[in-house]
């Protein structure tokens, strides 16, 4: 989902300045209206439609359905296309069309996150997101003058969500659809929970700090209030705030959402109807599925829908692009580097101009060509460049075993264990590991590419590295952790990180300590340890995670788990390194590290624990292309 600083960039109403050229040709050459357009059970949504003045041909419709707000209201005040490369879609005589979701902003109705999918409507009263897309296209293409009858939907995060419904919506004049990032399943991935850990700081400042799920009783275009935290420092801010319960009072009671998550401890029913992935079928439009390999929001959800569309609608043209980036950087001008790590060429814009424009201009106006667009066309970091592929995961990868062993060691083949041995470390949430270095306010979006030798350094974290490789290794698809514990309560959390470890002797920089307009010429990266994939599981779910079980104090017991897809290239002179640890904070919520409701714990409920992790019997299974 967008964060606050997204989130204020798009709700500022804009005043158009003589300085942008695109901004100046925008304003001449497009005209605004704002319409309530009726839902079939009488709700009446609010639409800001751009339309352009030209007239020499029919126009296609490209629409963006957002709880976010379609602001800036009034009709002199123009939503900024011109920032990035939507100004192309305007160039090309795209009506841009931007919607307030049911019970959002100036839109009446109740809102519902997340609404759940009802493949059995029956009557007029039965909606959902779909319908409400349905009806909406239905009106926008019988009732705006010179548009050629061809729609695409497109948004990312939340609005991805949306765009998910709107190709279950079954509109005939919907000929393309991108999910992008979309929120997809908020119980096993994306924003809230991964493998039923809690992301409390994501959840917390999306519902307090930012006002979202605030009751919208009637249309308005005022948000809502926001919450500004005492402590600016967020490890201080959550460590203080300590149990879960004490940032429920916190909330208070009108955030509905927050309060049904804290009734909902396990993946029951009420999850299942909130997860996206389990009603993708019979999907008519194309489809462009487009997510960051390193978006710390909802990297589950690109790689996650485009393999149920796959699997659950066969038939559908279903394409997949993942590119190395944050949340949302595809759509920023700027996709050449994440953090200290640089990509050697602009992303985004390739993307844009390759991928996205030519897609939605093929479907939709029926001009170029898709043909070189691939199945999937997915961006390998370490090598540095884009592959076209006919298939994602690769058909030529191979599970790969690679074993953590005594002596901090990492190897593709099991040691000569000849009796059973562990690596042992006590986990305090008294004292939990932080996600990165630095002290933080907001959440840091480049902790997904971050130097993890702050974490080395802890004696409550595990690291085991390969020696120098002397090959290129080069992993595709998901990655899955196989560990054999023990502990000494009756649960935990546990982090797995997989890294990248530079030459000590080479780097992606020279470094210039007087680089005051640079920063990253100033971070040395001569053997920096880039995070590639980190994943966490609460480990109650181990087995299940609708029936969480305790573990026994200790019995060696199997944790094993999906970490999201990688698309990287390890090259020869580097190493391969993990991390292993029991906390991720304030990312996630602290484990009391014994069986109870985490949702209702007490302060006093937290234990310190002793943690050992086998050797030769815990190993990660990488998706190795030959």
């Amino acid at each position: 989902m967008k964060k606050l600083y997204v989130l204020l960039f798009f709700l500022t109403p804009f005043v158009v300045s003589a300085q942008s050229a695109d901004s100046t040709w925008f304003v001449n050459n497009y005209t605004k209206k704002e319409v309530t357009i009726p839902m079939r059970d009488g709700i009446k949504l609010f639409v800001s439609v751009y339309q352009p003045k030209a007239n020499a041909e029919k126009h296609p419709i490209l629409m963006e359905r957002t709880p976010y707000s379609c602001a800036p209201y009034g009709k002199d005040q123009y939503r900024p296309f011109w920032v990035n490369h939507l100004i192309q879609y305007c160039r090309k005589g795209y009506i841009m069309v931007i919607a307030d979701v049911r019970g959002r902003w100036m839109s009446e109705g109740v809102f519902m996150d997340v609404r759940p999918f009802n493949a059995n409507k029956k009557t007029n009263k039965d909606i959902d997101e779909a319908s409400d897309t349905y009806d909406t296209i239905d009106w926008l293409v019988k009732n705006l003058e010179d548009n050629n009858g061809n729609v695409g939907v497109f948004g990312i995060s939340y609005p991805g969500f949306y765009s998910t419904m709107a190709s279950l919506s079954g509109h005939p004049a919907l000929k393309a659809v991108s999910p992008e990032a979309p929120v997809t399943d908020w119980f096993v991935g994306d924003d809230f929970h991964h493998n039923g850990a809690f992301f409390q700081m994501d959840a917390f400042a999306f519902y307090k700090e930012f006002g979202f799920g605030q009751p919208h009783p009637r249309p308005t275009s005022i948000a809502a209030p926001t919450y500004d935290p005492p402590i600016h420092d967020n490890y201080k801010f959550y460590l203080s705030a300590g149990a879960l319960p004490n940032l429920t009072k916190l909330m208070g009671d009108s955030l509905i959402f927050w309060n049904q998550m804290m009734n909902h401890p396990n993946r029951d029913a009420w999850w299942m109807a909130r997860n996206a992935r389990t009603g993708i079928k019979n999907v008519k439009p194309a489809m462009l599925v487009v997510g960051g390999i390193f978006d710390a929001e909802d990297c589950f959800g690109a790689w996650n829908v485009y393999k149920a569309i796959d699997k659950q609608s066969p038939a559908t043209n279903n394409r997949l692009v993942m590119g190395p980036w944050y949340h949302e950087q595809w759509r920023n001008n700027d996709g050449t580097h994440l953090g200290n790590v640089p990509w050697g060429s602009n992303t985004s814009e390739w993307y844009a101009n390759n991928i996205e424009i030519p897609f939605f201009d093929y479907y939709l106006r029926g001009v170029g060509s898709v043909d070189k667009i691939s199945k999937a066309s997915v961006f390998f970091t370490g090598e540095n460049k884009w592959r076209q592929l006919p298939q994602w995961p690769p058909a030529d990868v191979q599970p790969t075993d690679i074993y953590l062993q005594k002596g901090e060691k990492l190897s593709f083949g099991k040691g000569n264990t000849i009796k059973p041995s562990f690596d042992t470390y006590i986990s305090d949430p008294a004292k939990p590991v932080p996600y990165t270095q630095d002290v933080h306010f907001n959440r840091t979006r480049n902790y997904m590419t971050d130097d993890q030798r702050f974490a080395e350094r802890r004696t409550d974290v595990l690291t085991y590295k390969t020696d120098i490789l002397t090959d290129d290794v080069t992993l595709a698809g998901p990655v899955v952790a196989d560990l054999l514990v023990s502990l000494s309560n009756t649960d935990a959390d546990f982090v797995v990180k997989l890294i990248d470890v530079f030459p000590d002797n080479g780097s992606y920089n020279n470094i210039d300590i007087y680089a005051e307009n640079d920063p990253a010429l100033k971070y040395p990266m001569g053997g920096y340890e880039m995070l590639v994939r980190a994943e966490i599981m609460r480990g109650r779910y181990r087995d299940s995670y609708s029936n969480p079980g305790p573990f026994v104090p200790g019995k060696p017991t199997q944790v094993k788990y999906t970490l999201p897809d990688v698309a990287h290239t390890f090259k020869r002179g580097h190493r391969i390194m993990v991390q292993m640890q029991s906390s991720w904070f304030p990312l996630v919520d602290r484990n009391p590290q014994q069986f109870i409701d985490i949702y209702h714990a007490k302060d006093s409920d937290f234990l310190k624990e002793t943690i050992n992790v086998y050797h030769d019997q815990s190993k990660l299974i990488l998706p190795v292309v030959k």
